[in-house]
């Protein structure tokens, strides 16, 4: 018989992808309290002064969906409100957020993106013992960073495509055309670029300086491009992802412009290679629960790992939750298989 907890669902923050965390969180939490638990939203950066304590919160009834649009009108005033708290010197949580957490029995993180897929946010949990879904601090920083994923995944032989960081204020001094251009540290493909002149590559270079100081320049590899959930160190099965239009970027993710066909249409033997590879890039990194892996097979056949997302979004067009489907995991199953396993490392 499944036991009844206390469940906050951290959403938004202030990265670039808190739109998509505030859709992931809704549809996590309604899922969990369909699954019997005391769950409700809380954005991170915004709190509540909604409920009188702790109590109240976990026994809220509210629309799910009115939190959410409510917390996505908001998410215009979160720079101006961030820039503000950084001069006054308070921190990251909203209101009551610190305490709410500490009262749950888990925390799902919905977050995505800096303050959220970083470490940052678990190794705060950590201090102050507090459970909560995914990897822990240190696979979190890493595989949210390119670049160091890229330097422990090629130590470990898993192929990855050739490609170098750079600084703002810095310049390439030679770049192979056509290149793939993105922020060192960001998700859902936000300010990624491929570059097929100088001019582009200018431009592309601009773009992604614009969310951070420090970017990726690397060989753009023609070809197919997949994706590879792990759960609790298996893989699941590989899906295909064919955008309509372009390259798989922010708007073919979100929109449905984008074809997915899981299982993948390849060879058998393939299928496994791929599933092995984000298996071993997923224990290279010191990944425990769930992660999901993006990989591409160029037209000679050669796999190469693209990057390791640790919170792998869970919308209606998200990919974790198809491949789950396809070996006969629910949505339902699938957040209630995030909360066991989660609560295992506390074990």
């Amino acid at each position: 018989m499944r036991v009844s907890v206390n469940i906050v669902v951290l959403a938004g923050g202030t990265s670039s992808e808190r739109d998509v965390s505030i859709v992931t969180s809704r549809l996590v939490c309604e899922s969990l309290r369909r699954n019997g638990h005391n769950a409700n939203i809380v954005d991170a950066f915004l709190g509540t002064d909604e409920y009188s304590d702790a109590d109240a919160f976990f026994k809220a009834d509210n629309n799910l969906e009115l939190v959410a649009e409510y917390l996505r009108k908001k998410s215009s005033d979160v720079k101006n409100l961030a820039d503000e708290r950084r001069k006054s010197g308070r921190g990251f949580l909203g209101n009551m957020v610190f305490e709410l957490c500490k009262a749950a029995d888990i925390v799902f993180i919905g977050l995505h993106g800096a303050n959220g897929e970083d470490g940052r946010i678990q190794a705060l949990f950590d201090l102050n013992g507090i459970k909560y879904t995914g990897t822990d601090y240190i696979s979190s920083a890493i595989s949210m960073n390119k670049q160091i994923t890229k330097k422990m995944l090629v130590t470990e032989n898993i192929p990855m495509p050739k490609g170098i960081m750079l600084r703002k204020g810095h310049k390439a001094e030679y770049v192979p055309f056509p290149c793939v251009v993105k922020p060192c540290c960001g998700g859902s493909s936000l300010g990624v670029t491929i570059a097929n002149n100088e001019n582009e590559f200018e431009k592309a270079v601009e773009l992604a300086f614009g969310y951070e100081d420090s970017i990726m320049v690397e060989e753009f590899i023609k070809g197919r491009e997949f994706s590879v959930g792990v759960i609790d160190g298996k893989a699941l099965p590989v899906i295909e992802i064919e955008p309509l239009e372009g390259f798989y970027d922010y708007k073919n993710k979100y929109d449905g412009s984008t074809k997915e066909t899981c299982p993948a249409n390849i060879e058998k033997d393939m299928a496994e290679k791929m599933m092995r590879w984000a298996e071993k890039a997923c224990e290279a990194v010191g990944i425990t629960t769930y992660a999901r892996v993006d990989e591409m097979i160029d037209q000679e056949g050669n796999i190469f790992c693209l990057e390791i997302n640790t919170l792998p979004g869970m919308t209606p067009t998200s990919l974790l939750p198809q491949e789950a489907q396809a070996v006969g995991i629910s949505y339902d199953e699938l957040t209630q298989k995030i909360i066991d396993i989660s609560l295992q490392k506390y074990i």
